[in-house]
C-alpha cells in the first residue's frame, strides 16, 4: 500500500518496510535515526518528502478533515473485520459522500487515496446490489480508481455507469 502510493506520488522507490507487532502496524526505516511508525504518520512523510503537501488539505479545516479520515481509515477500516463491521463502514461513507466529490469536500487528497485502496478489497466483493445499495460509495469509488496513477496494478472494480450517475444533481 506505501509502495503504491510512493510510486503516485513519483517518489524513487528504495524505501524498507516492515510490520511490527500482532496488529502488523507499518514500519519505515529511514536511514538517519529511528525508522517511523503508523501508516498515517508515514503516508504524511511521503507525502511532504514528494512536496505535494496539497495532499493533505490547504485550509486548516480540510487539514482536519483529511485527518479524521485518515484515522478512521486506521481504526475502523482495519480494525474491521466482521459482515457488520464493513455493513457499518460502508453506510458511513455512503452518507457522508452524499453531497460530496471527495472525502474532504472538492479536493482529491491522501485520504481518497488511502481510503481507496484500504476498501478495495471490500469493494471487488461486492455483488451489483450491494454496490447499487451504496451508490455514493460506488460512485467515489470509481471516481478515484479512475484518478491517474492511483490503481495501479489493483485490479479494475466493475460498476454499471448507468446507476451510479442518475442521482445526479
Amino acid at each position: 500500500e506505501l509502495e503504491l502510493l510512493e510510486r503516485l506520488l513519483g517518489l524513487p522507490a528504495g524505501n524498507k518496510y516492515g510490520v511490527q507487532g500482532e496488529r502488523k502496524v507499518p514500519v519505515l526505516q529511514t536511514n538517519n535515526g529511528p525508522g517511523l511508525t503508523g501508516l498515517m504518520t508515514i503516508a504524511a512523510h511521503l507525502v511532504k518528502q514528494a512536496k505535494k503537501d496539497q495532499l493533505l488539505g490547504s485550509t486548516a479545516e480540510e487539514k482536519a478533515v483529511v485527518q479524521q479520515w485518515l484515522e478512521y481509515r486506521v481504526t475502523r477500516v482495519n480494525g474491521g473485520s466482521s459482515k457488520e463491521d464493513t455493513r457499518i463502514i460502508l453506510k458511513d461513507l455512503n452518507m457522508h459522500l452524499e453531497d460530496k466529490v471527495y472525502l474532504a469536500g472538492n479536493i482529491f487528497t491522501l485520504a481518497d487515496i488511502l481510503m481507496y485502496y484500504g476498501l478495495h478489497h471490500i469493494m471487488v466483493d461486492l455483488t451489483v446490489q450491494e454496490k447499487e445499495k451504496y451508490l455514493n460509495v460506488s460512485r467515489w469509488f470509481n471516481h478515484i480508481q479512475h484518478y491517474p496513477g492511483v490503481r495501479q496494478h489493483l485490479s479494475n472494480v466493475v460498476f454499471i455507469k448507468n446507476r451510479l450517475y442518475t442521482n445526479a444533481h
